[in-house]
């Protein structure tokens, strides 16, 4: 077996004797390994059950006792030493961990479970530290490193692979693939995930990083953004999490809360996703992420998703503040109204209904459901367009008859489907 840092395959090795040692000292006293016996279910399918001993949850209640021993305070002072370990020391910074912890923790720990499991309990076997261990080295001096973050969806079924970009898809799941990297995750995935139609499905960030890169990505914020399109595009109620699963170089990482926006389930029903909103959601989650250099259209979107969450009367207010950052310009929400529906209708017959409707809301009436839509499909509108300025710009104009209503895109056809 080539080695490429001896210092640390032995500073390692030690440890997990060490350690193999004393769990198996509890073991003999009568303590007990449990076991779990788990349901992987998938719909048209007879269940598969799985039993086998629970190493990790009897290993991690005593990570606090094993990481005082000399031998770990050893293997931990041999791996700060190496730069390419700084990635590992930051994935309990959310916890304001210290350096050494996080690496016993994200580094050491596994180390010694994937050692453990590979054994089957704690008779120690050489080839299955080895096996722990090389993955350890390929993933810490490799030329680069595979990021990956996963959290379960909720409001949204699908037939294929959704591609949202920049390493962001949604996909199903197969049955089992969060608790094989991470047992513990039984107790916090949504409820009846698996199960339903509308809860089968993940969506995932994955990114290949620099051998010398030691920041991950902000899997939670870039996730939420994608929630966010994903709305915006089908008029679901999806969300995500209510946790994001993180692995590194297929080693756990982390589990992160998702932001609490993208993690509440709106009101509203499940939608499916095709490939056509897809591709919708993809083009606005790109939009999105530049929102922020517009203010007036960065305030549009965080009410329009708030009125998701709200009941009557502040779902509407919501709405209305929504809609005079998206198309007021200063000049009141009647002003914006009349412009969402010369922006919106397709015909002088459907203006005139949208124009009522939207008048009613501003005169301070409840929002109906086609109501509140129209103020979606009025943000893919702005958004696809990429300037607002230059939009209101061009719905004055057409309202003074001295240019033609801009044409509705198929973003706006395809966000009213």
């Amino acid at each position: 077996m080539a080695v490429r840092a001896p210092h640390l395959y032995h500073s390692f090795r030690l440890f997990c004797l060490g350690a193999f040692s004393e769990l198996e000292c509890e073991t003999s006293r009568g303590v007990d390994v449990p076991f779990a016996f788990e349901e992987h279910a998938a719909p048209g399918r007879p269940s598969l059950y799985e039993y086998r001993p629970l190493v990790r949850g009897f290993v991690e209640k005593r990570a606090q006792s094993l990481m005082k021993h000399p031998d770990a305070q050893s293997a931990i002072d041999d791996l700060r030493h190496e730069p390419v370990a700084a990635i590992f020391a930051r994935a309990h910074a959310g916890e304001q961990l210290p350096d050494e912890e996080a690496l016993f923790v994200t580094v050491l720990l596994p180390v010694l479970i994937a050692t453990a499991e590979g054994c089957g309990g704690f008779d120690w076997h050489d080839d299955a530290f080895d096996r722990a261990y090389i993955e350890l080295e390929r993933s810490l001096f490799g030329s680069e490193r595979t990021y990956v973050g996963i959290a379960p969806l909720l409001g949204l079924s699908l037939g294929a692979q959704v591609d949202l970009g920049d390493g962001i898809r949604v996909r199903l799941s197969p049955p089992g693939e969060i608790s094989t990297y991470w047992p513990e995750a039984n107790g916090i995935l949504p409820r009846e995930f698996g199960r339903r139609p509308d809860r089968l499905a993940v969506i995932e960030l994955q990114r290949v990083l620099g051998a010398e890169q030691i920041e991950a990505p902000d899997a939670p914020a870039e996730l939420a953004d994608a929630i966010s399109a994903l709305r915006l595009a089908t008029a679901g109620s999806i969300a995500a999490g209510p946790v994001l699963f993180e692995r590194l170089d297929k080693r756990p990482y982390g589990i992160r809360p998702i932001l609490p926006i993208a993690a509440t389930q709106p009101y509203g029903e499940a939608t499916r996703l095709d490939q056509f909103r897809g591709k919708l959601a993809k083009d606005l989650r790109t939009r999105i992420g530049s929102a922020d250099d517009d203010r007036e259209l960065a305030e549009a979107l965080d009410r329009w998703e708030l009125s998701l969450f709200a009941e009557e009367p502040f779902r509407s207010d919501q709405l209305r503040e929504a809609l005079i950052s998206l198309l007021g310009a200063s000049e009141g929400l009647a002003m914006a109204a009349l412009r969402a529906a010369t922006l919106l209708g397709e015909g002088s017959s459907e203006r005139a209904d949208l124009r009522v409707r939207l008048r009613a809301l501003a005169g301070g009436e409840p929002a109906d459901k086609s109501t509140s839509d129209a103020v979606r499909r009025a943000l893919v509108e702005v958004l696809m367009h990429g300037n607002r300025t230059r939009m209101i710009e061009a719905l004055d104009e057409s309202l003074l008859g001295l240019r033609p209503r801009p044409s509705r895109s198929l973003a706006v056809r395809a966000a009213a489907g």
